[in-house]
């Protein structure tokens, strides 16, 4: 259902861009704002992780300096018959994590510290057999995928001003607005799928959803309590739980990369029951 549900709002995402494409810069101007997106984008993907985990201090850690997590990943990556990633270490008390790469081959699944401390076997086993399950579902293709179409979106929206169409200015006014909130929405949308994708793959891979059920729920009330120092709003997003993190409700529902945690732990809880 997730897998059907990101193709349904990427093809609508796709449909939004060639339509407001049309409108506001015909076809030339909705392939120049494509090409820069492209661009724009297209350079985040080749060497965001190389940039993330700069930004965040990881540090590449070997089988000699963390046995124990090394042989963790090694065993859940296997289990997702996937090449072994880099293992990368973050000095952050916060208990989090994230996967990056642009494709298996030269993927890196990075944790915190605080995650190291705070979590038991099982719970940790979760998390990571999560992140591999966004590699192995190629997550970081399809958000950058999603990210470029948003980005056209919104730059034709920005210059539409400057294109000679036929709308009038109250029509084109609104395009302007509500074109780039409504890719934005579609956008986070495709996030919170991939989200609820990683958590039942990454179930199935670790072979214990309450592992993971339990990781979000300790998780969550550390993020509530205290936000994680120096991290970016920008790169939220690739973390299992929203480093900033709050409860969700109403509107913001809407606008979150991440679905509610508790909605997460929910549908975890369920499929262990099912199992």
């Amino acid at each position: 259902m997730n897998t059907l549900r990101t193709t349904a709002l990427m093809a609508v995402m796709f449909v939004l861009f060639a339509l407001i494409g049309q409108a506001l810069g015909g076809t030339g101007g909705m392939i120049l704002a494509f090409l820069i997106a492209v661009g724009m984008n297209g350079v985040s993907y080749w060497f965001s992780s190389s940039i993330v985990l700069r930004m965040y201090g990881a540090e590449e850690v070997s089988r000699a300096e963390a046995p124990e997590l090394h042989d963790m990943v090694d065993r859940l990556r296997q289990r997702a018959d996937l090449p072994m990633p880099k293992v990368c270490i973050i000095p952050s008390d916060q208990p989090n994590a994230f996967a990056t790469g642009r494709n298996p081959a030269n993927a890196v699944v990075a944790v915190t510290e605080g995650i190291m401390n705070t979590l038991d076997r099982d719970e940790l086993a979760g998390v990571i057999a999560h992140e591999l399950a966004h590699i192995k579902n190629r997550d970081m293709l399809t958000s950058t995928v999603a990210a470029t179409l948003a980005a056209a979106i919104t730059l034709l929206a920005r210059f539409g001003i400057f294109f000679d169409r036929e709308q009038g200015f109250v029509t084109s006014l609104l395009m302007m607005i509500l074109a780039p909130l409504a890719a934005m929405l579609i956008q986070m949308a495709i996030s919170r799928s991939r989200e609820y994708a990683a958590d039942r793959d990454g179930a199935e891979i670790a072979g214990n959803p309450l592992g993971l059920a339990n990781a979000l729920r300790r998780m969550e009330q550390v993020a509530q309590q205290r936000p994680m120092r120096g991290a970016n709003e920008a790169t939220s997003h690739m973390f299992i739980v929203n480093p900033f993190s709050g409860g969700l409700s109403g509107m913001r529902k809407l606008f979150s990369t991440h679905p509610p945690t508790e909605e997460r732990i929910t549908r975890l809880e369920e499929m262990s029951r099912g199992a």
